[in-house]
């Protein structure tokens, strides 16, 4: 009896192989000429799934399979991996890091997965809990990860409070190293360590919300996401009216402008 799964993914395949065979484009591609390619596919499904848009998800993988795909035959050229090797890698690492199924093992929950997962990884050579976390993520994504993993070895807060106390903290003293870099440069002293240090806080008060936000349950890239989509939807809202009212933002004081910010801001449902 046939599969109906196994014969749609062999026929994605056989598009993909001649593809690569017979169409100019797809023979010139390499790994580094598809890597910022695979980048934007991911992007755009990343904001399918913030949209809820379901039809879009649907599309978006299928974009990346191909690219999975795409991949794998390159490395099957190169004589590196083949597909099946891919398949089989995957697998069986999903075998081995699962042995509450698989195996005799038993956990309460699913922070006692992620805790066997990270011990299984060391126990396989990886030489710190952070190493997995890839050097390109967008560093929102970066600090989230990065806190996700140190959490499965006990560097963890006891409670948001204590988190959001931590936030106050480093508000405080970003707005310390801004005054003392005022000072600075107010003094003619060398401000460049001034700057570094404001940086340096900016950055951790970051680092520390998204903690916070963690705490919450929320991911902080798509809360900020929604923000930046909110903000552009209000700004561009804000262009309209001007322009029905012969008017344009350059020629507008910063008090008109709130007063059409507050404007746009009431138009939108509750």
């Amino acid at each position: 009896m046939s599969d109906p799964l196994s014969e749609k993914f062999l026929r994605l395949k056989v598009i993909m192989d001649e593809l690569r065979e017979g169409c100019p484009w797809d023979r010139k591609q390499t790994i580094s000429t598809l890597r910022p390619l695979t980048i934007e596919e991911t992007y755009e499904l990343a904001d399918a799934v913030t949209d809820s848009d379901w039809s879009g998800i649907r599309e978006e993988l299928g974009d990346l399979m191909l690219h999975i795909l795409f991949y794998a035959r390159i490395g099957t050229e190169k004589g590196e991996f083949t597909l099946e090797d891919v398949l089989d890698g995957i697998a069986e690492k999903l075998v081995k890091r699962h042995p509450h199924i698989y195996g005799d093992v038993k956990v309460r929950d699913e922070e006692d997965v992620k805790r066997n997962w990270e011990r299984i990884k060391l126990a396989e050579g990886k030489t710190s809990v952070l190493g997995g976390v890839p050097r390109s993520l967008p560093a929102m994504v970066k600090a989230l990860r990065l806190q996700e993993k140190a959490k499965q070895v006990g560097f963890e807060w006891d409670d948001a409070a204590q988190v959001w106390a931590k936030v106050e903290e480093e508000s405080a003293e970003l707005r310390e190293a801004v005054e003392d870099s005022g000072k600075a440069v107010a003094e003619d002293n060398d401000g460049g360590a001034a700057r570094e240090r404001v940086e340096a806080e900016l950055g951790d008060l970051l680092f520390s919300i998204v903690n916070y936000s963690r705490f919450l349950g929320l991911d902080p890239e798509n809360a900020l996401e929604r923000t930046n989509r909110k903000f552009m939807s209000r700004f561009q809202r804000m262009e309209g009216i001007a322009r029905d009212r012969g008017l344009s933002l350059p020629g507008m004081s910063l008090e008109e402008m709130d007063l059409l910010w507050d404007e746009v801001k009431k138009e939108e449902p509750r």
